[in-house]
């Protein structure tokens, strides 16, 4: 038993080291591919000169290579690291929340009120005072709006449960699909309409150094906070009457990690519209090969969800010539198998290995 428990922590440590180092490698690669043909020289003259200043690539501090791979694809692969990373670790939490293998990021109703903001942004053209950011900020609002009237009807008569706040979420979201596609009935604007169809699916064209500088750091102060929580998500998993016997009561946590979860989720909304089966997949994946144990599910999560989401972009830029495929479809299109082959793989249960 003690030399299982040696070989799987070394086998752990192996696999941590080698996703950072795959990480920092799908970083440096990403940046390569594009529709605009440049050398692999070009790519790292500009980013070694903005970064330390060398005086002999100088020339590579403006003109158009500058701006392609500086203020395009840079902040594109770095937006694209940090939305993954906040998706997969707010799908393990929202799992660990609602004790439901199903659980993703948006099982809350989160996505269905960022869509009802960007929806009522686009068609009615509310927010329109906050400039181009407009959309964005209004399915911010709209998501976190969304998770306060969730935890607020599932502490109706009584404290939430992980079941009043599965039903909570269902019910929320049914409600903003319903006004959403009420509000583009009315409108019957076909153009904007297609707008927010565009922003249903998810995409990082409008990747800026202003978006990776607020989403990086909103994902990684919360994922550094959920790493301190591995014990409480871990007893999270025994549910609400194992807990009180052991003197823990959950109802505060599940709040508070629920609230934390939404803030990654909003901000996630507001850079990239809306992309699923990201935190759905992810974790189950990691589970598979070292359970439910959240001190590694976390760290090894929120790793392998960056790395994803990173091939993934890179896959919609090259995959159409000339065009770019919404990153929320290609993450659906290979999500989805991956999901139905979980469901079926009878060695596999929410608890790890069975």
């Amino acid at each position: 038993m003690k030399k299982e428990k040696v070989v799987r922590t070394s086998m752990y440590a192996a696999v941590l080291i080698f996703l950072i180092l795959f990480l920092v490698f799908s970083v440096l690669a990403a940046v390569t591919f594009g529709n605009a043909d440049l050398s692999l020289k070009d790519v790292y003259s500009v980013i070694l000169y903005k970064l330390f200043h060398i005086k002999s690539l100088a020339a590579y501090g403006e003109g158009a290579i500058h701006d392609v791979v500086w203020l395009i694809r840079l902040p594109r692969v770095l937006l694209a690291l940090a939305i993954g990373m906040a998706l997969s670790v707010c799908g393990v939490v929202m799992q660990a929340i609602v004790q439901n293998p199903l659980a993703d990021p948006y099982v809350l109703g989160i996505s269905s009120g960022a869509s009802l903001g960007a929806t009522l942004a686009i068609m009615l053209g509310i927010g329109s005072f906050l400039g181009g950011n407009s959309v964005g900020i209004c399915a911010f609002i709209g998501a976190m709006l969304t998770s306060f009237a969730v935890i607020a009807i599932a502490n109706m008569g009584g404290k939430a449960t992980s079941a009043k706040l599965i039903l909570a979420g269902m019910a929320i979201s049914a409600v903003c699909s319903a006004f959403s596609n009420f509000v583009i009935y009315i409108t019957n604007d076909k153009n904007a309409a297609t707008e927010v169809m565009k922003w249903n699916m998810g995409s990082l064209a409008g990747a800026s150094w202003a978006r990776v500088g607020v989403m990086l750091p909103v994902t990684l102060v919360c994922v550094l906070l959920f790493l301190t929580q591995y014990r409480s998500l871990n007893l999270m998993l025994l549910g609400d009457e194992v807990s009180i016997t052991l003197g823990t009561d959950l109802h505060r946590l599940r709040t508070v990690y629920l609230v934390v979860a939404s803030v990654m989720i909003g901000f996630a909304v507001y850079c990239a519209g809306v992309i699923g089966f990201v935190g759905l997949v992810i974790p189950h994946v990691v589970r598979i090969l070292f359970g439910t144990d959240h001190s590694r599910l976390l760290p090894l999560g929120a790793l392998l969800g960056a790395a994803f989401l990173i091939w993934c972009d890179v896959a919609c830029r090259v995959i159409l010539k000339n065009s770019e495929m919404p990153l929320g479809v290609l993450v659906s299109i290979i999500g989805a198998p991956c999901f139905i082959y979980l469901l079926v793989k009878k060695s596999y249960g929410f608890g790890g290995r069975k």
